[in-house]
């Protein structure tokens, strides 16, 4: 199955992300936070992609990308960062740390249709 897990603190932005995947034939899950999600894939279930908010609290979306990065059985799934964060530092930041692709909000269709691809062909999951 391709399910998207968009992990956001904002409901809101959740449901806008889940509308727009459902127009790009996506299906999706929303964690309102890391824990979740953490918690969903230590017992064994699996997205097709992440998209990752950075500011969160008690985890970051750059806290759970530096877990999926540092464990073998989790390196492999693509990662999409979208985030109000438009700093070049924490941009640069994230994708040094393993991140696929960058997005910030509010974003539009196409750019986060853009962004997916990106991130699915850095994994070989789509080809150019």
């Amino acid at each position: 199955m391709r399910e998207i897990w968009i992990v956001d603190d904002d409901e809101d932005m959740g449901r806008a992300i889940q509308l727009m995947l459902r127009l790009l034939d996506f299906s999706s899950r929303i964690f309102l936070g890391a824990r979740p999600a953490a918690q969903r894939l230590l017992a064994g279930e699996r997205p097709y992609l992440f998209i990752l908010d950075i500011n969160m609290p008690e985890v970051s979306g750059i806290d759970l990308l530096e877990f999926l990065r540092r464990r073998k059985e989790f390196k492999d799934i693509p990662v999409v960062m979208l985030s109000t964060e438009a700093a070049e530092v924490l941009i640069d930041k994230a994708l040094a740390l393993g991140a696929d692709s960058y997005v910030t909000k509010p974003v539009a269709l196409d750019e986060l249709e853009a962004a997916i691809k990106k991130a699915l062909r850095a994994h070989g999951i789509l080809s150019t």
